[in-house]
């Protein structure tokens, strides 16, 4: 009886843990010590174009005559016990679909020996046909422009005299970034979602010797590490499967400017091919054997400050002391709302007054005030798209009024209020000095909380002077 209540729970755990590997997104194919199939789920099946009869109980040679001992990762990490990370693939299934995927295997091991390997697939046929085409569409623009005057650099739509900002460290910024304009030393700007990365990073290319030659603009966290590694140096046919000859972005910026936004969320493997590139000047073509001189300039963006970023290891040490040649910092605006939020908010009414053909004159006092008290996590970026929404609500009226503005942003202020209203309360029957002091400490304490304790972002939050700050820590003990 026991037996059988011990054979009938091992049926119905391996039974839930098909069912749960027939249910997901990606392609799992495992054959055993001899090469033969011993699972292939219904995604695998989708994606190779077969049934899964057809592979079950079969040598994956059989099944695939196309690859070799050599060319199969999953025989070639059965051979070697070692795991194949993520490689991308192109073929044509048995149904004669033109598949991409990228493919992970593993040797499967029980008490350390090998008895089997394991491949996940995970298809991305259509994402790499958008990076073909954004790839080819670059390259004909490019071609187009070369015989073309122009009087901003190709692929930019800003310069330094469309940046709006009064703030110190937002001139300085500015400042640094126009000197910086002048070499071709890389750049590394840093600031939170929204400030303005990109209009800086355009800025100095049009202000810089290159600003007739291309800008090309590429964000590090919307792909996959190898379809970005393709789509930055370009492949050579037989490269890897399917691959064909073409330039990368390097090779297409070739003279100009190439921005790497969001740096600190490419591939840390694939930054050292970068600090490569930047060190040599030169590239290599995936699959290709020919190296090619390339004169490109590197911006490159961080959304975390480098600090942090080091320290979480998402940049390379040698990379980040690379590309910081210039290192600018762009302010969030809740640091500048005293100085700059009504400039920006008239060149945006101006700005969408062109666009949508209104006359809006300006905003209520009402609003004005809960601009003023709103934190504006999304920055600069966030105020555009409320001004904007507020233009698509506002009909006739001449000012944009309480009800024009989103529900979210009032609804944060009035939390915000209510905190600091409490916030006061307690401070209720202290005299005026501990009631300073009090608030001080509360308010010190929760900078450093936010620049993780960084003495000089803390410093900068608060708007005193960094000796200050440490002196006031030292003070309350914090």
């Amino acid at each position: 009886m026991k037996s059988y209540h011990h054979k009938a729970k091992s049926t119905l755990k391996s039974t839930l843990l098909e069912t749960i590997l027939n249910s997901i997104d990606e392609g799992i194919h495992v054959v055993n010590s001899e090469g033969k199939t011993i699972f292939y789920n219904h995604r695998a099946a989708e994606i190779d174009g077969f049934e899964p009869e057809e592979v079950l109980g079969k040598h994956i040679l059989e099944v695939y005559p196309s690859l070799t001992e050599e060319t199969s990762t999953l025989i070639r990490t059965l051979r070697t016990g070692e795991p194949i990370e993520e490689r991308q693939q192109t073929f044509i299934n048995k149904k004669g679909k033109k598949i991409t995927t990228i493919n992970k295997t593993i040797p499967v091991r029980l008490d350390d020996q090998s008895i089997g390997a394991l491949e996940i697939s995970r298809e991305i046929t259509q994402l790499q046909e958008l990076v073909n085409k954004i790839s080819h569409l670059q390259s004909q623009l490019h071609l187009e422009r070369t015989n073309k005057p122009i009087s901003l650099a190709p692929g930019t739509r800003y310069s330094f005299d469309q940046i709006i900002g009064k703030h110190p460290d937002f001139i300085k910024a500015i400042d640094y970034a126009k000197k910086a304009a002048e070499t071709s030393s890389s750049i590394l700007l840093y600031g939170e979602t929204g400030t303005g990365k990109e209009v800086f990073a355009q800025s100095i290319h049009n202000a810089s010797p290159r600003k007739n030659k291309p800008f090309i603009a590429q964000n590090c966290a919307a792909l996959p590490r190898d379809l970005l590694e393709s789509l930055l140096f370009g492949t050579e046919k037989g490269g890897f499967t399917g691959a064909v000859s073409r330039p990368g972005l390097f090779e297409q910026a070739n003279g100009g400017t190439l921005l790497l936004d969001e740096i600190n969320s490419m591939s840390i493997d694939l930054q050292a091919k970068l600090l490569r590139v930047l060190q040599d000047n030169r590239i290599r073509r995936i699959g290709g054997n020919k190296e090619k001189e390339i004169n490109v300039r590197i911006i490159a963006t961080s959304n975390v400050p480098p600090e942090k970023a080091l320290k979480e290891k998402q940049i390379r040490e040698d990379l980040f002391y690379r590309l910081s040649v210039v290192l600018i910092r762009i302010p969030p605006l809740r640091e500048r709302i005293d100085y700059d939020l009504k400039d920006l908010v008239q060149y945006f009414i101006h700005y969408y007054n062109r666009k949508f053909k209104k006359n809006v004159q300006g905003i209520t006092n009402s609003v004005m005030k809960i601009f003023y008290q709103y934190h504006w996590p999304g920055n600069v970026r966030e105020l555009q798209h409320v001004i904007e929404g507020a233009f698509n609500l506002i009909g006739s009226k001449k000012q944009i009024q309480i009800e024009h503005i989103p529900q979210y942003l009032k609804q944060r202020v009035q939390n915000q209020d209510y905190q600091n209203n409490n916030t006061f309360e307690n401070f209720s029957g202290q005299s005026l000095p501990a009631a300073v002091e009090q608030l001080e400490r509360k308010l010190i304490k929760k900078a450093l909380q936010t620049a993780d304790g960084n003495i000089s972002k803390a410093a900068r939050i608060l708007q005193i002077k960094r000796q200050t700050l440490q002196y006031k820590i030292k003070k309350y003990g914090l």
